[in-house]
């Protein structure tokens, strides 16, 4: 069971890995596959974003950022909240980060995330 996870675990930090490559955010074929229908986000711009907005011609727009301290917990059998940092290569800002991950129809996909500016990293 524990290897089950672990593996798991790496698969879906892969993902929230994925949606931060440039080539993914801009192509909203990629981004679709990847976020649920009725995903939502509250940024840590302070927007409210849905699946709706990032399907436009240039996704969710391009950025420079790496994830570190990732973490997963189990909220049911099919669904998981991950946890995270960001730091943004480009503003500079460090930002925690939450997804809310589902499984439906053999594939994992979005279903919500915030992100939350922070002071620096800890």
């Amino acid at each position: 069971m524990e290897n089950e996870w672990s593996s798991l675990k790496a698969h879906v930090q892969q993902l929230e890995e994925k949606l931060l490559k440039p080539e993914i955010r801009t192509s909203p074929e990629e981004l679709s596959s990847l976020l649920k229908d009725d995903f939502f986000e509250f940024g840590s711009s302070g927007n409210i974003w849905s699946k709706n907005d990032f399907m436009g011609q240039e996704g969710a727009g391009a950025v420079n950022m790496t994830l570190s301290q990732f973490d997963m917990h189990p909220l049911s059998k099919d669904t998981v909240l991950t946890t995270y940092r960001i730091f943004d290569e480009d503003k500079e800002e460090h930002t925690l980060r939450s997804s809310i991950w589902k499984y439906a129809n053999g594939r994992w996909q979005m279903f919500f995330h915030q992100g939350t500016k922070t002071k620096g990293p800890l």
